[in-house]
């Protein structure tokens, strides 16, 4: 077994999961997993850079993720920077941040490198799973950006596209520095229109429609998932393989576009981090499972961060 520390670190999230691996055999014992919301990418979109007030949020994590990387004794870090930090002009500034609290350099990978780690870390467990049909389609909604991956024991084809819950929501909800609450109905269009163009572009190069099972990565997803099973607090091992229908997705998007703040932030399985966010993260789900015709989503706590553990393995 190998001890190994990854990081994630998306737009709206940084998460960390240590782990002993074991590439003989193929299995992952999970030995810390955590997250929080930083918003790495607060105003990129509109700025082209990073804010100095969004990068201490970001350090000051990454004290404590060095913390734990080291009090675990994990042998080797590997440290994934994801959409925000692509994007945005000072990224030096993030990088050398990041080298000095950890030690390591970031890897701004690219939207394929994305893609292929999430794959990896949530179809590993599903191999040989009963009532799961091949070929999988995984779709990794960041902050930031959305992953398509198609597959079934390895990668047909990859695509990531420019919408994600923080993106959407600052492109499309923002007005005067402050989010509609709640939106207007041609907020609403402009973000269906955004997203339909995005995967319209994916399917350039993925063919979504070939997809027979559908599975769903991120905090937006397990979100969704946590509000349709009606839990009163967020349960990893309620959410992991669970499956959601595309009526329940439905009328849960439908439920966040027409609520309040305070009505969002009153759902006990919504991080405050999210609050803003999901409802856009949610109408991005909606509407992948309406252009595939996905009667369900399979939903995997396993993303990103197990392939970036399984790629140090």
């Amino acid at each position: 077994m190998k001890r190994v520390a990854a990081v994630d670190c998306g737009t709206n999230s940084i998460r960390l999961l240590v782990a002993d691996v074991d590439p003989a055999t193929g299995e992952l014992k999970e030995l810390d997993r955590r997250m929080q919301i930083v918003r790495l990418g607060q105003g990129v979109d509109r700025t082209g850079r990073l804010a100095p007030e969004a990068l201490e949020r970001t350090f000051a994590a990454c004290r404590e993720y060095a913390a734990v990387i080291k009090g675990l004794g994990a042998e080797h870090v590997r440290f994934v920077a994801t959409s925000a930090s692509r994007d945005a002009e000072n990224r030096a500034d993030f990088v050398r941040g990041v080298v000095d609290i950890l030690g390591v350099e970031p890897e701004v990978i690219t939207g394929d490198q994305e893609a292929e780690f999430s794959f990896t870390g949530a179809t590993k467990e599903l191999t040989g799973h009963p009532h799961i049909e091949l070929p999988y389609l995984v779709v990794d909604i960041g902050g930031g950006s959305t992953e398509f991956v198609l597959g079934g024991e390895t990668v047909r084809a990859a695509r990531s596209v420019d919408v994600g819950c923080v993106r959407m929501t600052e492109r499309h909800l923002l007005h005067d520095g402050e989010i509609t609450d709640p939106p207007t109905e041609s907020q609403i269009a402009a973000i269906k229109a955004d997203i339909a163009a995005a995967l319209d572009r994916a399917e350039e190069t993925v063919p979504l429609s070939e997809a027979a099972t559908l599975v769903g990565l991120a905090g937006s997803v397990t979100t969704v998932a946590a509000i349709a099973q009606g839990l009163d607090h967020y349960d990893s091992a309620a959410i992991h393989h669970s499956r959601i229908s595309r009526a329940a997705v439905r009328g849960i998007t439908e439920r966040l576009l027409a609520s309040t703040h305070a009505e969002r932030a009153a759902i006990p399985v919504i991080h405050p981090g999210r609050v803003d966010v999901i409802a856009a993260g949610a109408l991005v789900l909606l509407a992948i499972m309406e252009r595939i015709g996905a009667e369900e989503v399979v939903v995997s706590e396993h993303d990103i961060l197990d392939g970036i553990a399984w790629s140090l393995a």
